[in-house]
């Protein structure tokens, strides 16, 4: 309940962090009769999670998503670390759909504030800018928009 009251989780990384703990009491030298849960220990908490909503991966991946946007991070970045952390691709297409993002708006503020308005020309500035973007989970098409919109 303790992991479960500091954020939310999704169902495969309170699975893995609850697996985790049992290793860690092995690894410590408990006595047999002190051993992680097993399995089935397991599944009846995560089922009781479920049963009480304390364990939702919809609710965490659509606050994942508002929260790591919020943070300057692009749909790309924002995919890769919900499938990290076991989200099922259709509901995270499903939840970056949803969001109601624009995700060039959000692109152009960012390189906005990192390089400073207007945006570099030169071939040389340009990739930097492009690269610093792609890092941020970007889409190439996004950040080419950004700057047809800029010399328009």
């Amino acid at each position: 309940m303790r992991v479960l009251a500091m954020r939310d989780h999704s169902e495969a990384e309170l699975r893995r962090k609850m697996v985790m703990a049992g290793q860690r009491t092995q690894f410590n030298g408990r006595q047999d009769s002190e051993q992680g849960p097993t399995d089935e220990e397991i599944e009846q908490v995560i089922a009781w999670c479920h049963q009480h909503d304390f364990l939702n991966d919809r609710r965490f991946a659509e606050r994942f998503v508002t929260s790591r946007s919020h943070k300057g991070y692009g749909p790309q970045r924002i995919r890769v670390e919900l499938q990290q952390k076991g989200i099922d691709r259709q509901l995270i297409d499903e939840m970056l759909a949803a969001c109601g993002i624009d995700w060039i708006s959000l692109a152009a503020e960012l390189a906005g504030r990192r390089f400073g308005q207007p945006l570099p020309q030169a071939w040389k500035e340009k990739a930097r800018v492009q690269r610093y973007l792609l890092t941020r989970g970007f889409l190439m098409d996004d950040i080419q928009e950004i700057f047809r919109n800029f010399d328009n």
